[in-house]
């Protein structure tokens, strides 16, 4: 599930600096084995077989490490803001 801050209130788009990043319709083949376990397991989820497929693919592509690091952060955002402008900052003085 995408953190709730990254997504604009009412939205399915994923939202990264305040901008939408919209979805892109593909087709694409797969195993008539797992379009059964996306189906069964959007069906037990109340969730869209899209969803189900994307998140497997940000879980694989290790795209969803974002959202892991956002629920297990503590800071506030501009206490993170600053140090990630003082990491950045220190990177180009070496």
């Amino acid at each position: 599930m995408l953190n709730p801050l990254l997504r604009s209130a009412g939205s399915t788009h994923p939202r990264i600096y305040g901008a939408e990043m919209p979805k892109a319709r593909t087709t694409v083949t797969l195993d008539e084995r797992v379009l059964r376990a996306v189906r069964i397991k959007a069906a037990r989820t109340g969730r869209q077989d899209s969803d189900v497929i994307e998140e497997a693919l940000r879980r694989e592509l290790g795209l969803d490490l974002l959202d892991r690091i956002w629920e297990t952060a503590d800071l506030e955002e501009d206490e993170a803001l600053r140090l990630a402008v003082e990491a950045q900052h220190e990177s180009r003085r070496a």
